[in-house]
């Protein structure tokens, strides 16, 4: 990926976000493009305009972590979007995101059996991890179950992205179709500033962007996020609707890939019906 486009891209998605009454300065008039001139961000940064413009061009290798700051605070970046401009300035001066190295394989944490085992210990919650290339790497008994329309038969390692932008069934699987599309690209968006030079997630962002309209239009709009905690809706085959609860947890033995974890809330009705695909889970085993 081109980190200069990047870089040039997502600043001036930012400064479009951001109307001069929300920063704060008189609205004016014949505004010709949404959102802050690169006038007024340079002014809210404290830099001049020309030095904003060098960066809104790329130009970012270099630029001090108190520049940097300023430049968030201006542009008024969550904390997720903020770690992704550090992020870009780190891969523009040519050092690895948080520690990674800059290729990785997934196959030690495929194959850990000391992975599989913790997994396999987790008997009431679904259970997983993967890597940034959303590849599902190994699941326990019950993530195998309820993530079945993911995994189908067999074959390549099943993958996330794949799934929502090109399975026709991730809209019965996803009832909230558009938002579940909009964290998958933004989480990858997030993940791709981190390491700009992992071909393999390259070559599925350009995969998807050839073979999906939407996943294109998304990629394009710059957005960013972590997945942290929170609530999920989906319409399983077997059981019927599940509203989970999530907690995403890092490998630190493998880094970039994490661990996420679905419960349900005791007593409520997806609690019941994930008794019940656990249940229906180890009575397809029994039958093998």
């Amino acid at each position: 990926m081109d980190n200069r486009a990047e870089v040039r891209e997502f600043l001036m998605s930012r400064r479009a976000k951001i109307s001069p009454e929300t920063a704060g300065l008189p609205a004016g008039g014949n505004r010709r493009v949404p959102g802050l001139r690169r006038s007024e961000v340079a002014t809210l940064a404290g830099v001049s305009v020309e030095y904003y413009s060098r960066l809104e061009r790329g130009t970012i290798a270099g630029a001090s972590s108190s520049v940097l700051e300023s430049l968030a605070r201006a542009l008024q970046l969550d904390d997720t979007e903020r770690a992704h401009l550090l992020d870009l300035a780190r891969a523009a001066d040519g050092i690895p995101a948080s520690g990674r190295s800059r290729r990785r394989s997934p196959k030690n944490t495929a194959t850990r059996n000391s992975l599989h085992w913790a997994l396999d210990a987790i008997t009431d919650a679904v259970a997983f991890v993967r890597d940034s290339h959303q590849d599902l790497l190994a699941t326990n008994a019950l993530g195998r179950a309820f993530y079945s329309p993911v995994i189908g038969d067999g074959g390549r390692t099943p993958n996330l992205a794949r799934f929502q932008f090109l399975d026709p069934a991730s809209r019965d699987f996803y009832p909230d179709w558009e938002l579940f599309a909009e964290m998958c690209v933004a989480i990858m968006r997030a993940e791709a500033g981190r390491d700009p030079h992992d071909k393999a997630l390259q070559d599925l962002v350009g995969e998807l962007s050839t073979r999906s309209d939407t996943f294109r239009t998304l990629w394009a709009a710059h957005n960013v996020r972590t997945h942290g905690s929170g609530t999920k809706r989906f319409q399983h085959p077997v059981v019927g609707e599940l509203t989970l609860a999530y907690e995403e947890l890092a490998v630190t033995a493998d880094p970039g890939t994490i661990l996420m974890i679905y419960t349900a809330e005791p007593g409520s009705p997806s609690a019941e019906r994930l008794q019940l695909l656990a249940s229906y889970a180890a009575s397809e085993v029994a039958e093998i």
